[in-house]
């Protein structure tokens, strides 16, 4: 008897359908092999029949001496993972007349079976889902772990199932759980911009947290360069709270990268907020962009709509530094496999920090560097040009001094007041650039568009003209420059660029400044 289940194989961060074809007939001799799976599946698919084996002889049903042949289709998609056992299983007890086969094609079926029946979590819920409602499927079957996150999708009947006489009971139209409910708006609006970390907590720095606060008004990339101690890790750990809250969308997009990760824990949902990635700077370049032999998101890609913080950026090697500059300006990363091409978003901001030299001490007010000659210049040579280009602002952190930290009234400035100027300073650039698809910040301006729309004043111009001869800034610094005053402009609510927001934007490119490590 051939009867017909359905799952999913998840590529990227989209799902697709998996007919699971079981045809069951003949009886099979003694000894001889009864069990056929085809449809290109991985050792992991392969070895299911095992688990479902004793899966079921252990919830009291039986598997009868009989040729089995389990089709995935379509066969030329590489399926992957220990997620189709249940579908596998179901099928099977249909195709065995042990269970009630008519409800089977409205469902969606997904899971991995322990030998006892139970089941296991498993990645990539939520775009099954959205494949499932896609494909007009009735509901999901899935494990009860993944419910919560899986709920998100509307319109949907999300069973989440302990065990196999569970999904049996759904089947057989006698259900003994009930649809999982998630109010996805109320949920996000309920977690919405709750950061652990605040501005507030933060001694003296004015000067730094109005450079993040500029960085965060314009998407701008921010590279933190200051001896240790000095407060770097810090103040880019509370950037995120300073950011334009996400909305439905981007938190959805966001949710699908963590999901397929199998970052996303059995009480987790919806991510709400936006992430914040810290690698050790020991990370491989595959680890970094991603990739892998079954392709998985990168550190990028689990930025995507949040922060990508590179703490020590020289100690990272330059071969992994060197794969950020595509992504940072496609905002895209493609893996490209023997089999398989996936695209993973990776729309993030970037921050950076640094010690100015090994010793850390170089251009400190009060220690002495003793790096030898050349040994500072070579330290910010492991951090190449191209790479410094995609960084807007180059901000150098001082020391906070005693009476700084030791005074013991309340911050003048906080996440939450920033955070309304950010806002109100992106509402302008979305309004600027309405009619671009793929333009919403400052920092996404193409070099065509910096000249209409970073003009500025003759007096201006004098000052810009000054600085790079004087200052001996390089030329990737013009464009930087403008972007910065630009986004400086709209904080201030102003037009026009006035010669004091280029003159703030110009002090942020301490690295393009000839002569500045020695």
């Amino acid at each position: 008897m051939l009867v017909k289940t359905y799952a999913a194989a998840v590529q990227g961060v989209e799902a697709q359908k998996i007919v699971v074809e079981v045809n069951a007939g003949g009886t099979v001799a003694a000894g001889k092999q009864m069990f056929f799976l085809v449809g290109l599946p991985d050792k992991a698919v392969s070895e299911g029949f095992q688990r479902m084996e004793a899966a079921i002889k252990n919830i009291g049903y039986k598997l009868p001496r009989m040729k089995l042949v389990v089709n995935l289709a379509p066969a030329d998609i590489r399926k992957e993972g220990s997620s189709y056992d249940l579908p596998i299983a179901l099928g099977i007890l249909a195709a065995t007349k042990q269970i009630n086969m008519d409800l089977l094609e409205k469902y969606m079926i997904i899971g991995e079976l322990a030998l006892d029946g139970s089941l296991r979590p498993i990645k990539g819920a939520l775009p099954i889902a959205i494949q499932a409602r896609r494909d007009k499927m009735e509901g999901l079957i899935l494990p009860y772990q993944n419910a919560q996150e899986a709920a998100i999708v509307n319109d949907l009947k999300v069973y989440g199932v302990k065990n196999l006489n569970q999904a049996i009971s759904i089947l057989q139209g006698t259900p003994d759980i009930i649809p999982h409910e998630y109010d996805t708006r109320e949920e996000f609006e309920a977690q919405n911009k709750i950061y652990k970390e605040d501005f507030a907590d933060v001694k003296g720095q004015e000067n730094i947290k109005r450079s993040l606060e500029i960085a965060a008004a314009g998407g701008h990339n921010v590279i933190l360069i200051g001896p240790p101690g000095a407060g770097k890790t810090m103040l880019a750990r509370r950037l995120p709270s300073i950011l334009p809250p996400l909305d439905l969308y981007e938190a959805l997009e966001t949710t699908k990268i963590h999901s397929v990760s199998g970052l996303l824990g059995s009480e987790a949902s919806l991510v709400t907020n936006r992430p914040f990635r810290a690698p050790h700077h020991t990370i491989s370049d595959v680890a970094l962009v991603g990739g892998g032999s079954n392709p998985n998101p990168g550190e990028i890609s689990l930025a995507h709509n949040g922060v990508l913080f590179l703490d020590e950026l020289p100690e990272f090697k330059r071969s992994v530094l060197e794969v950020l500059r595509q992504p940072m300006e496609q905002r895209s990363v493609v893996i490209s496999r023997a089999r398989i091409t996936v695209e993973y978003p990776a729309s993030f901001m970037l921050i950076a920090s640094m010690n100015p030299c090994p010793c850390g001490f170089y251009n400190h007010p009060d220690k002495e560097c003793v790096c030898g000659p050349g040994v500072v210049k070579k330290y910010l040579a492991k951090i190449s040009g191209p790479l410094l280009d995609r960084i807007d602002l180059h901000v150098e952190v001082t020391p906070v001094s005693y009476d700084e930290l030791a005074e013991y009234k309340p911050a003048e400035v906080n996440s939450t007041d920033i955070a309304e100027r950010v806002v109100k300073a992106r509402k302008i650039q979305t309004e600027r650039y309405k009619e671009y698809k793929d333009i919403h910040s400052n920092a996404q301006m193409p070099s065509r568009m910096v000249r209409e729309v970073c003009s500025i004043t003759p007096a201006g111009t004098t000052l810009l003209k000054t600085a790079m001869t004087k200052l001996q800034l390089s030329a990737r610094a013009f464009d930087r420059i403008l972007k910065v005053a630009r986004t400086a402009a709209d904080l201030s609510g102003s037009e026009d660029i006035q010669i004091e927001h280029l003159a703030e934007a110009i002090q942020y490119r301490s690295l393009d400044r000839e002569g500045w490590s020695g």
